[in-house]
């Protein structure tokens, strides 16, 4: 399987680090973290202007109708720049489903809308609050209601810029807009691949900020990076990163296949990816030393995401058991990788 990025592709991804890069940078963040704010309505509107919030929408509902693979690349791009708004959420995970059930919806006609969800497999809904409408999940079926119809507690986070609810709410007919259980089960496949491309991106970050770190900090009159305690850690780092990567990308051509191969595939790279997260965002601590453990070094906030994404979306116990229900019930061996029971 080809996994080269085509031009179109590189140059969507370029544009997207680019406004990230231009809105998301550590100063305002650390304004945001003053104001205890985790929404930037400008940064927001750069993000929807750039289209990135219609990749996955069918051209029906107004989207550029892309692949997996090409919001894999956003979502990456997200964890690099800890975006603190819900791009991944709202355009990877719960408009997707929303679009699957009513392309027509006054919510995906205006892609500044935001859309959170309320997945069973999470206890609390990140980003509720500042949602124009949240889809909730009871038994089987899709309620889609506004934030005025259901009642938000306010749970603690970890990660200071994801703010977490739960979610008080009664079912009623009137708010159901579908019985497809399957699109829960798609919805989830799609949030555990884009919590790894996030992982992916962090993990990357947390190496760029210690080697910029090692090139600039002298002991015994010469950087620190020339040293090979501090080379091994980072090389370690990277390789994770490298070895995580193409597991991730062949996750996201595999999604739409809906099959115990594509779960698999999916589950290897959340659990890869953002292992390699929480490895490079630990060396880069250790690169740092003792500033690297304080509130003013940026590796702190990567780790906290890092940690945040681990355990949403399926604990790694959960995708564990997913790649070892794969491995103990269907063939293994080099000429199994990219298997499918899609014919």
């Amino acid at each position: 399987m080809d996994f080269t990025l085509s031009e179109d592709q590189l140059m969507f991804v370029e544009a997207a680090r680019t406004v990230l890069a231009d809105t998301c940078d550590t100063l305002r963040l650390r304004k945001m973290l003053e104001r205890k704010d985790a929404f930037d309505q400008d940064r927001w509107d750069a993000v929807v202007e750039t289209g990135l919030t219609v990749v996955l929408l069918p051209e029906a509902a107004g989207g550029l109708e892309l692949g997996a693979l090409d919001f894999a690349l956003i979502a990456e791009a997200a964890g690099y720049y800890l975006l603190p708004e819900p791009l991944v959420e709202s355009a990877g995970i719960a408009a997707p489903l929303l679009a699957a059930v009513s392309p027509a919806s006054d919510y995906l006609s205006d892609p500044s809308k935001r859309i959170a969800i309320a997945h069973p497999i999470n206890p609390v809904v990140a980003d509720a609050d500042i949602a124009d409408a949240i889809l909730l999940h009871h038994n089987g079926a899709t309620h889609l209601l506004n934030p005025s119809q259901v009642t938000l507690t306010r749970v603690d986070s970890i990660d200071p810029f994801r703010r977490l609810f739960k979610v008080d709410w009664t079912p009623d007919r009137a708010t159901q807009i579908s019985d497809r259980s399957e699109l829960w089960d798609q919805a989830f496949d799609r949030a555990a691949l884009f919590a790894a491309a996030q992982g992916l991106g962090l993990a990357q970050r947390a190496v760029d900020l210690a080697v910029e770190y090692a090139k600039e900090r002298q002991q015994f009159g010469k950087p620190i990076g020339t040293y090979q305690a501090v080379k091994h850690h980072l090389a370690s780092a990277q390789t994770k990163i490298e070895f995580a990567r193409p597991v991730l990308h062949a996750a996201a051509a595999g999604l739409a296949n809906n099959d115990i191969f594509s779960r698999a595939r999916i589950s290897q790279a959340k659990l890869a990816c953002l292992e390699a997260a929480d490895y490079a965002s630990r060396a880069s601590l250790q690169v740092h030393g003792a500033m690297g453990y304080s509130y003013e070094v940026d590796v702190h906030l990567i780790l906290k995401r890092a940690l945040g994404l681990t355990y949403s979306w399926g604990e790694p116990a959960l995708h564990c058991a997913r790649v070892s229900e794969r491995i103990f019930n269907r063939p293994v061996g080099p000429d199994q990788t990219f298997a499918s029971e899609v014919a």
